[in-house]
């Protein structure tokens, strides 16, 4: 959870990043968490009409959301595959959405251009972060809403992160995306930049027919957890699904047959500050 003193080389770990959400199927999981950035969405309250950028979209849960709102929608991703997949879905469901490649700490656009800015479990994992919170925040017009869904520390997602992080380790220098999961560090990245930042905490919960399917659909479609089983390699693979097997079923409403996992994460809403 904390930086350590070491200057990382953040060029070689986007590359890495790159290359761990493009592994799998991520859209995959996207399909399962769409509720989320439907529920972001809605606590921003989106108006139609408003220009809304989607930061590290994935294959277009919030930028689609907002479409939906009646909102001109851009997404903005740095994995060419899952802009993809997302242009696949908007296609399918004929809404006004632009996906385009891009990089969430360094987003091409002019200062205020939006008037909303979302990230649904996305800006967070950008490496550098406070220059991440600096750039939505730029980008959104003042009195703008930014809105955030971020995975809390404490939560199911927030343990199976740090299993993964055991034996995918970040690279050193480099803050835990979990931070963001959390309402004081959320204050102090976005400074004086946001007004009126309200956090609160909800609970999505995953649906599966056991522990050991929830594990199975995340270690083929999951980059972190896909990666995390390469790295153990066939010598620690039983291991490594014990484990998580074992930390599901320890969250999960029911231990046997199907389960309801339920995943705590932060929803955050703030508005641009005028100056």
């Amino acid at each position: 959870m904390t930086t350590t003193s070491a200057t990382p080389d953040l060029t070689q770990v986007k590359r890495r990043q790159q290359q761990m959400w493009a592994s799998g199927d991520f859209h995959a999981v996207a399909t399962l968490i769409q509720p989320v950035a439907d529920v972001l969405c809605d606590a921003v309250d989106l108006r139609a009409g408003w220009r809304v950028l989607d930061v590290a979209c994935g294959s277009g849960n919030a930028a689609i959301a907002a479409a939906r709102c009646g909102c001109d929608v851009i997404g903005l991703d740095y994995v060419p595959a899952l802009l993809a997949r997302g242009r696949r879905r908007i296609e399918a469901e004929g809404v006004p959405v632009e996906l385009l490649e891009g990089d969430a700490e360094a987003i091409a656009f002019t200062d205020g251009s939006f008037d909303a800015v979302v990230s649904v479990f996305g800006a967070m994992f950008a490496p550098d972060q406070a220059r991440a919170a600096a750039e939505l925040a730029r980008v959104c017009r003042p009195g703008g809403k930014i809105g955030l869904a971020t995975w809390t520390p404490d939560g199911f997602i927030g343990e199976m992160l740090r299993v993964v992080a055991a034996h995918v380790p970040p690279a050193p220098g480099v803050s835990s995306p979990l931070l963001w999961g959390s309402e004081e560090y959320l204050r102090e990245l976005f400074g004086s930049t946001v007004d009126g930042l309200v956090a609160t905490e909800r609970t999505f919960t995953f649906r599966f027919r056991s522990a050991e399917a929830f594990v199975d659909y995340f270690r083929t479609y999951y980059g972190p957890t896909l990666k995390a089983f390469e790295a153990v390699g066939d010598a620690g693979a039983e291991a490594l699904h014990g484990e998580l097997v074992e930390l599901a079923g320890r969250h999960a409403v029911a231990g046997e047959g199907p389960v309801a996992i339920p995943a705590t994460w932060v929803e955050t809403v703030a508005v641009r500050a005028s100056s």
